[in-house]
């Protein structure tokens, strides 16, 4: 019997909900690349299990939080499976299934399709196999124009090794994963114009989704842009310079951040610590070291996150469009909520009041649950539930002071950052015809 007749009842005969599926196969690629991280060739002998699935989701989900250093503890395999479950994770487990069934010529049926749906954000079933093949040649070019850059700077200090490293980061920094091979993230190169111009590059397109950006190359004129690209783009652009702006005026003088650095290299660092919070994770200054309000700051930035359709976590962009949007119609009194010459309905409102809800009520609970235990400070402890909930990866240092129970918290935070609180939603829901209607009644509010 050929593959393609084994596989097809298999795939066809999917019987669990879409968001289920979603969830499964996401839990058993974090397995076995916990696995393989595990093995002996893939780590220099201080890699225990608990670390190896603390990685292993932590790349599947593309977040970058770490327990152990990625360049020191993980030989050249234990980095390429990280590249590869970052790589997976970031352009979502479906994109790549789809692709594969269609090589193999086996039909992508319904079930496939509605499991794509689900891990792309999407709200309609056509063209989700265009799309795929859109997220993937989109990232690898990306990717390559990246590393190639990218070597011009890492190759002449660290020679052939620094083809790697180019090849590591840049995949790193599109998927907006902020897995780095030196422990101190980026912050050699701070004031290099390559790597902060590159490296944010990068995980900005990934974050922008995919959708976006093919709309962008499609159409070529913004008053032909989609909604959804529009919104997406000046509230990224709004965000970028709220982000840059405030850090460079709230860190300047602050001795253990942008302090001692040069008046070149304080702007670029504050380019690229206002950039990195939409889920990036990657730093090219003390993460530790900034003051309150910067990191209360930061993680406002880490809670909004990119785009749908992207590489990118959080709440997501348009999503924080909406809700301005819905409170500026509220007390305008209007009926409609109206941006760019089209209109929204009252689903899309809900829909983002839902997941803001779910996502915030996620944050609190995992802040509650390892507060009982966490010995270190509040301030970043919520700083670190908050970067795994947006998959950004930044951390003050609370990561390695967590015991079992609060990594397991951290670990169960990130896959839900990843998976969608709306798949989690919809996962959970029960869709059933009310048998019984009430009259209206009446509650006061405010």
């Amino acid at each position: 019997m050929s593959l393609r007749a084994r596989l097809t009842p298999l795939l066809g005969g999917l019987s669990l909900p879409p968001p289920a599926l979603l969830v499964m196969f996401y839990m058993v690629v974090i397995v076995l690349g916990a696995i393989l991280l595990w093995l002996p060739i893939s780590h220099t002998g201080d890699i225990g299990l608990n670390e190896a699935i603390f990685t292993s989701t932590s790349a599947v989900t593309v977040t970058g939080l770490i327990l152990a250093d990625t360049g020191s503890a993980f030989t050249g395999f234990g980095q390429g499976v990280i590249a590869v479950l970052i790589q997976l994770g970031g352009l979502g487990l479906m994109t790549f299934a789809v692709l594969l069934l269609s090589a193999l010529g086996i039909p992508v049926g319904m079930p496939q399709r509605l499991i794509l749906r689900e891990d792309l954000n999407q709200t309609s079933i056509s063209n989700l196999t265009y799309l795929a093949r859109i997220i993937l040649v989109i990232a690898l070019i990306c990717e390559a124009v990246g590393a190639l850059i990218l070597a011009f700077v890492f190759v002449p200090e660290f020679g052939w090794n620094g083809v790697w490293q180019a090849i590591f980061h840049s995949i790193s920094a599109f998927n907006n994963a902020g897995f780095a091979l030196h422990s101190d993230s980026l912050s050699a190169w701070v004031g290099n114009p390559i790597v902060n111009l590159v490296i944010p590059l990068l995980f900005i397109l990934g974050g922008l989704g995919f959708i976006v950006v093919g709309d962008m190359y499609q159409k070529r004129s913004w008053r032909r842009l989609t909604l959804h690209s529009k919104l997406m783009l000046a509230g990224t652009v709004f965000l970028i310079l709220w982000g840059t702006i405030m850090f460079g005026l709230l860190e300047w003088n602050n001795p253990d951040t942008l302090g001692g650095l040069s008046t070149s290299e304080k702007l670029w660092a504050s380019w690229f610590q206002g950039v990195t919070p939409r889920t990036a994770g990657f730093n090219t200054i003390n993460t530790g070291g900034m003051d309150d309000s910067t990191t209360m700051l930061t993680m406002t930035l880490m809670l909004v996150g990119g785009g749908s359709t992207s590489t990118a976590g959080g709440i997501k962009v348009t999503t924080l469009c909406v809700l301005i949007l819905a409170t500026i119609a509220f007390f305008g009194r209007q009926t409609t909520l109206n941006a760019f010459g089209r209109s929204l309905g009252i689903e899309e409102v809900m829909k983002v009041m839902a997941l803001t809800t779910v996502s915030t009520l996620l944050v609190m609970t995992g802040i509650f649950v390892i507060s009982i235990s966490f010995t270190g400070t509040f301030l970043d402890l919520a700083f670190e539930v908050t970067s795994a909930f947006g998959t950004v990866g930044l951390s003050r240092g609370a990561t390695g002071l967590l015991d079992g129970f609060g990594q397991a918290v951290i670990i169960v935070t990130m896959f839900l950052g990843r998976v969608g609180p709306l798949a989690i939603g919809f996962l959970l829901a029960t869709r059933s015809v009310p048998r019984v209607k009430y009259p209206a009644g009446q509650i006061y509010l405010g």
